[in-house]
């Protein structure tokens, strides 16, 4: 299957933004990288700000495919949420891990309404992805989530500065201990 011009050019920046930086990135690097005239990239991307929402929308749309597999392919909530965080937790466990490639570009690019707004929906995509676990199992606490996209972030942050995987096993335990007693306070009626 043939990569069309515009995937190879997202390809290439993808690459380059993530692993260098968005700023530290020029718009020439990424023509020479991709072998493509300066013309054929802003016919694709108008500006570069247009090719950083392009390329976040990308990432986006392939971490909520992998976490939709994990709830398509697992059986159980419980085990749903564990797999979510072994999942970041493979990703992670690999020297070319940054952290959050959203973080980072709101870092670097956050005065750009596209890229903040591309991460917000990311955050809100992620912690939907556990509203949808939550329910599932029945617990009637709709905070649940929300502590599972933080212990998520945070397990992202924390890798990121630390450069220790094992903090992302440590988010999924607390996650799981969450569940548990998630699950259990609404079997006996409690919300907390």
């Amino acid at each position: 299957m043939r990569t069309s011009i515009s995937e190879q050019i997202l390809s290439v920046a993808g690459s380059l933004f993530y692993r260098e930086g968005i700023r530290a990135v020029g718009i020439d690097r990424i023509i020479e990288e991709a072998s493509i005239a300066k013309a054929t990239l802003y016919r694709h991307f108008p500006s570069k700000d247009h090719l950083v929402a392009a390329y976040l929308e990308e990432r986006h749309e392939r971490v909520i495919r992998s976490l939709e597999e994990v709830t398509d392919t697992i059986d159980t909530p419980r085990q749903q949420v564990a797999a979510i965080f072994e999942r970041l937790f493979d990703k992670a466990d690999s020297p070319e891990f940054r952290g959050c490639a959203f973080a980072l570009a709101v870092a670097e690019h956050g005065d750009s309404e596209r890229v903040v707004s591309v991460a917000r929906k990311h955050k809100s995509s992620v912690k939907a992805i556990f509203e949808t676990i939550t329910a599932k199992a029945g617990i009637t606490n709709r905070q649940v989530a929300a502590h599972f996209a933080l212990l998520y972030e945070g397990a992202l942050a924390t890798v990121a500065v630390n450069r220790d995987p094992s903090a992302v096993i440590v988010a999924r335990d607390c996650a799981v201990t969450v569940f548990d007693t998630a699950l259990l306070n609404t079997r006996n009626g409690k919300e907390q």
